[in-house]
């Protein structure tokens, strides 16, 4: 089945039972990311990344993984990205099995349209699957405004234009700006507040540019030297380690998706020019030096560190 722009969110929100496989495909791989998560929250489901190259070499191996019973309870939700065409018979034989414990989540960037791993997922009724394109204008600031409801937030479309410009209208920098902003604040889908621009100077994703993502950028190229000497001139006990570390997390998220594109067999200098005017000129250069240094399963880690030690009570 295939999901329109006006389906995906109650798809994903308040999903079908009889549904076993979703396909988050398209150029805006943050969207689908942060689609594929909504998913596994209504659906209570805890993740089990499945590698697309052992469904390549055992594809009856994706239909015993999605009817195994969980060792400790609760739902699962496989997860295969890259999901690119290794899974195609393993995806065939899921849909032609006679039932499943666990729904199979599959991202796979940009697909063309003769895929068969596709074709598979739009025609199937157990299927879904949704192209995710990057929202532009109003579209980015209903985006915006729709993901704030879930964390609590009341957003005006002025708040909402400057969220989205400020995150490239990426949906998952957005959606973890807004997190932050709910606790900030106090909002909760039980209490909603308004978010108001006070909110946002102080804890944003557009105060912590300029110096702060030049450190991050020092890390991840590997100028450890310049690095170390940058930090030194931070005073201590300053309030500046949670910007510095929302700057990482931000480039790393922006890293991610293009680092997987490369893994898929894309080739660096396509990837880099695909992004156009979406990356700043100034900052073509370090970037392709990241994504040749960084491997996709290196960045997960950095974000999952990032991520741990911005909750440490030192960072505060």
């Amino acid at each position: 089945m295939k999901a329109t722009k006006a389906t995906i969110g109650r798809a994903v929100d308040q999903p079908a039972g009889g549904t076993r496989f979703y396909l988050f495909h398209g150029p805006d791989e943050g969207q689908s990311r942060a689609l594929a998560a909504r998913l596994l929250e209504a659906l209570g489901a805890t993740k089990t990344i499945v590698a697309a190259g052992s469904v390549k070499s055992d594809p009856a191996a994706l239909v015993d993984e999605a009817g195994a019973m969980s060792l400790f309870g609760g739902t699962r939700a496989i997860w295969i990205e890259p999901a690119s065409k290794d899974i195609e018979e393993g995806v065939a034989a899921l849909l032609d099995a006679a039932a499943v414990e666990s729904v199979v989540v599959g991202l796979a960037g940009a697909l063309p349209r003769p895929s068969p791993l596709l074709k598979l997922a739009e025609t199937s009724p157990l299927a879904l699957a949704f192209a995710a394109y990057p929202p532009e204008g109003q579209d980015a600031e209903r985006m915006v405004i729709d993901l704030g409801r879930r964390f609590g937030l009341k957003i005006n479309p002025t708040i909402a234009a400057r969220l989205a410009d400020s995150a490239g209208n990426d949906q998952a920098i957005v959606a973890q700006e807004l997190e932050k902003l709910a606790l900030y604040i106090g909002a909760s889908a039980q209490a909603p507040k308004d978010l108001d621009q006070e909110a946002i100077d102080e804890v944003g994703a557009d105060n912590s540019e300029g110096d702060f993502l030049r450190l991050a950028d020092l890390a991840l190229t590997g100028e450890l030297n310049l690095l170390a000497g940058e930090l030194a001139r931070l005073s201590a006990g300053s309030t500046e380690a949670i910007p510095i570390i929302r700057s990482l997390q931000r480039r790393l998220l922006m890293l991610a998706p293009l680092r997987a594109r490369v893994e898929r067999g894309e080739r660096l200098d396509a990837v880099m020019t695909s992004m156009g005017k979406s990356l700043f000129f100034k900052d073509k250069a370090k970037v392709q030096r990241m994504l040749s240094r960084w491997s996709a399963e290196g960045l997960a880690t950095a974000a999952d560190r990032a991520g741990k030690l911005e909750h440490l009570p030192h960072a505060f």
